[in-house]
């Protein structure tokens, strides 16, 4: 196993969910982290929190990935000490709508589109030079059971999560020969606030998407990416589909009646 004592860590969309699990697995196995989201002041707690429990060095990084001259700006503006990421984390991601294409809403598309393909491909393009050039690196993908099957009412989201999978596909073509490592990790149902994302807010619609099922946690996605994050050097792993055992594929589920 490779140690993560003090290696460099950034993680896009760390104020919550994925993100934030992440965040804490790294940090309890000695890793320095530079978080980066939004929500500043959210960062600012989760800070507090690992440093209850944990020695931990974070930087923070308050960051639209959206926006290509934000991310510029200060990915190549980073302190000496914080240079050298040895591990990207793109987590950043979200869904919007779950409306038929004919009927969507351009600014759903755009939001998804611009973040989850966009801002993956701004933040991995700025941070892996660095590695290559360092001579080490891995790049870990947040993807979605969405981006090898579609769903009715998906159509963009799943559209934008196959990007996700083509690039981790692609970056690694291009990285052949070189030491750096690309991984995807393409969770089904997790339980986080991407389905209140989705449904701009409400609750109630968000809650019963879980309804009578046992989901992923956070935690259990940050397990399979500290995994993926620790094997031998030589050791790459690819591609991770991981599933609630109430999950068979990206529309068959089992519910109890409660």
């Amino acid at each position: 196993m490779i140690s993560l004592q003090d290696k460099v860590v950034l993680i896009t969309g760390a104020s919550s969910g994925i993100g934030a699990a992440c965040a804490k697995v790294f940090a309890q196995n000695g890793a320095k982290l530079i978080l980066a989201a939004r929500r500043l002041e959210r960062l600012k707690q989760m800070v507090a929190e690992l440093n209850k429990e944990f020695e931990t060095q974070v930087y923070l990084l308050q960051l639209d990935v959206r926006d290509r001259d934000q991310v510029e700006s200060v990915l190549t503006r980073l302190p000496d000490s914080w240079t050298s990421v040895d591990i990207l984390i793109n987590n950043a991601g979200l869904s919007r709508g779950l409306d038929k294409l004919h009927e969507g809403d351009f600014q759903d598309w755009a939001e998804m589109i611009d973040t989850n393909v966009k801002g993956l491909l701004y933040v991995t393009r700025y941070i892996v030079p660095g590695m290559v050039s360092r001579g080490r690196g891995h790049v870990i993908n947040i993807g979605s059971i969405a981006g090898h099957q579609t769903y009715p009412g998906g159509n963009v989201y799943c559209a934008s999560k196959a990007a996700v999978k083509a690039i981790s596909e692609g970056l690694k073509q291009d990285l052949l020969g070189t030491p750096i490592r690309v991984s995807s990790v393409d969770p089904g149902l997790v339980e986080t606030e991407f389905s209140q994302v989705r449904f701009h807010g409400d609750r109630e619609r968000a809650k019963n998407v879980y309804k009578g099922l046992t989901p992923l946690t956070p935690d259990d996605v940050a397990d399979v990416v500290y995994f993926c994050a620790t094997r031998s050097p030589h050791v790459n792993i690819s591609e991770v589909i991981l599933m609630p055992t109430d999950q068979a594929t990206a529309t068959l589920v089992h519910r109890r009646i409660e």
